[in-house]
């Protein structure tokens, strides 16, 4: 009997993500670049680097897996036309009343905690890079969908400039003399 496969490694998961990011036409530097100038707001001194460790990082998540595979996806499946009913409208313009997408990025973000929800939020409501050519070729070129996608990518980007911080800010922690420990960075 041959099984579908369900687990992945960490390694795995990371690989499948850029390329699925890769096959709709997202680059890592480009959500690093969001990551960026985010973070760089309050902390003028951080470097792209590290929002691009960040993403990466972000990326070999089992949770950040299963919403990317499932978003995109779904925004394929869109492009062929392949849902029946309202939901094909719906999804294939955007509708600005459907909020599961947003679920997505909150969700993905929220993995940083509340400060990557609203990081989520800065992102999703302005729209820089990346996010915003998806959002706008999605919507007006009749052929593609990043209903899903465009919220995703936001997320991640806001994921990794919450990570930026929390690890700044544990770097900033650990020189105080009294810190015996060193565990591992998350």
């Amino acid at each position: 009997m041959n099984r579908a496969k369900n687990l992945y490694s960490r390694d795995e998961m990371y690989l499948m993500n850029v390329q699925k990011l890769e096959e709709r036409g997202v680059k890592l530097s480009q959500i690093a670049e969001i990551a960026f100038r985010q973070q760089s707001k309050w902390k003028p001194d951080i470097g792209y680097q590290e929002c691009l460790e960040s993403v990466e990082k972000i990326l070999s998540l089992r949770d950040v897996f299963h919403l990317l595979q499932l978003g995109a996806e779904i925004d394929r499946l869109t492009e062929e036309k392949a849902f029946r009913g309202p939901i094909q409208s719906i999804l294939s313009t955007d509708f600005g009343l459907f909020g599961i997408d947003e679920l997505f990025g909150l969700e993905l973000a929220g993995l940083y905690g509340t400060i990557g929800r609203t990081n989520f939020g800065d992102i999703d409501v302005n729209k820089p890079g990346v996010v915003s050519v998806l959002n706008d070729v999605g919507k007006h070129d009749g052929k593609s969908c990043h209903t899903f996608l465009d919220d995703i990518v936001g997320a991640i980007a806001a994921a990794a400039s919450t990570r930026v911080a929390q690890v700044e800010n544990e770097l900033e922690a650990r020189k105080d003399p009294s810190i015996v420990e060193q565990p591992k960075l998350f």
